[in-house]
């Protein structure tokens, strides 16, 4: 199965609680994830020929496509269980307003939530939802 994948800045402490969210919720196990700064997440934006050191928060790759800023997030939130998935219809609200609000909150994520020295490691049960 091709799984979709969740791209996030593995030093950031609010990408890598919304991983943990995420994580709690897709009981179906449907997603993978790499932090930017991986290996694995550095061999995914060569592949798809995207500018590594340039993005700044995620991007969700599915069925070949990547997509960034809000509609990522609204994406991602298609694989989680119910009512998460309900927070897609908000894809309707044009992409110059949601992609607005998503900008500050990516802008200023290490001031309001801080930033990491190094990429923490998964918990052993769900490692395999990591790209190593």
């Amino acid at each position: 199965m091709n799984h979709p994948i969740l791209l996030y800045d593995g030093v950031c402490y609010f990408c890598n609680g919304l991983v943990r969210f995420a994580l709690r919720r897709d009981k179906e196990r449907r997603l993978r994830f790499a932090s930017l700064q991986s290996a694995a997440g550095q061999a995914l934006l060569h592949e798809y020929d995207l500018p590594d050191g340039e993005i700044d928060s995620a991007l969700f790759i599915e069925n070949g496509h990547v997509y960034t800023r809000s509609t990522c997030a609204l994406r991602a939130l298609r694989y989680l269980r119910f009512p998460w998935p309900l927070l897609y219809g908000l894809i309707i609200v044009p992409p110059f307003i949601r992609d607005a609000i998503y900008d500050v909150v990516a802008r200023n994520r290490y001031d309001w939530f801080g930033k990491m020295d190094a990429c923490p490691l998964p918990p052993p049960e769900q490692r395999e939802q990591f790209l190593s």
